[in-house]
C-alpha cells in the first residue's frame, strides 16, 4: 500500500501544493532581515549626514568668531567687525550665505577699548537637522534630539 512521494503529492490538490512550498522556503527571509535592519541603515545614513553639516558649521562658526576678533584687534569699529564676520561665510552678503544669518548670535565686548586689553567675539548659531534624524530615533525607541546651538568664542588684544 505504500506508494512512492511522487505518488502521493499528486494526489494533494495544487493549491495546498504551492502553499507547502512557500511555506518550506525561505523566500520571504531576505525581506524580513531588510525590515528589521534598514531602522539602523537610515538612523546611521542621516546621522552621517548631519554630523557632516553640524563639523561645517562649527568650522565656519570658529573662523568667523576669529575673523570678528581679529577685525576688532586691530581697531575696527562694530560695523566693520559685522561686516568681516559676514563676509568670512558670505560671498556677497546678504545673497549668498552658506549659513542662515538670522540664527546667529553676535556679542562683541570691549570693541575699541584700550590698546593691550582683550577684545572678544562670541557667535551662537542655531543648527538645525536637514534629515529626520531625531524622529527615527524617536521611532526605534529612544529619545528625539533637539538642534543644538553651536557657539565659538575668540579673543585677542587690542593694537
Amino acid at each position: 500500500m505504500n506508494q512512492p512521494a511522487a505518488i502521493q503529492l499528486s494526489a494533494v490538490p495544487a493549491r495546498r501544493r504551492r502553499y507547502w512550498g512557500w511555506r518550506n522556503s525561505e523566500l520571504g527571509q531576505s525581506l524580513v532581515e531588510f525590515s528589521l535592519i534598514l531602522p539602523l541603515m537610515l538612523v546611521m545614513l542621516f546621522a552621517l549626514v548631519d554630523f557632516g553639516r553640524g563639523f561645517y558649521t562649527w568650522l565656519v562658526v570658529t573662523n568667523a568668531a576669529r575673523e570678528g576678533a581679529r577685525a576688532a584687534a586691530v581697531q575696527s569699529d562694530n560695523s566693520t567687525i559685522d561686516s568681516k564676520i559676514y563676509a568670512s561665510f558670505c560671498n556677497p552678503y546678504p545673497s549668498n550665505c552658506s549659513l542662515d544669518p538670522t540664527k546667529m548670535t553676535i556679542t562683541k565686548t570691549n570693541v575699541q577699548g584700550a590698546r593691550g586689553s582683550e577684545a572678544t567675539v562670541d557667535i551662537s548659531y542655531t543648527f538645525v537637522f536637514v534629515t529626520p534624524v531625531g524622529s527615527i530615533l524617536q521611532l526605534i525607541g529612544g529619545s528625539n534630539l533637539a538642534a543644538p546651538a553651536i557657539s565659538s568664542h575668540s579673543a585677542m588684544r587690542l593694537e
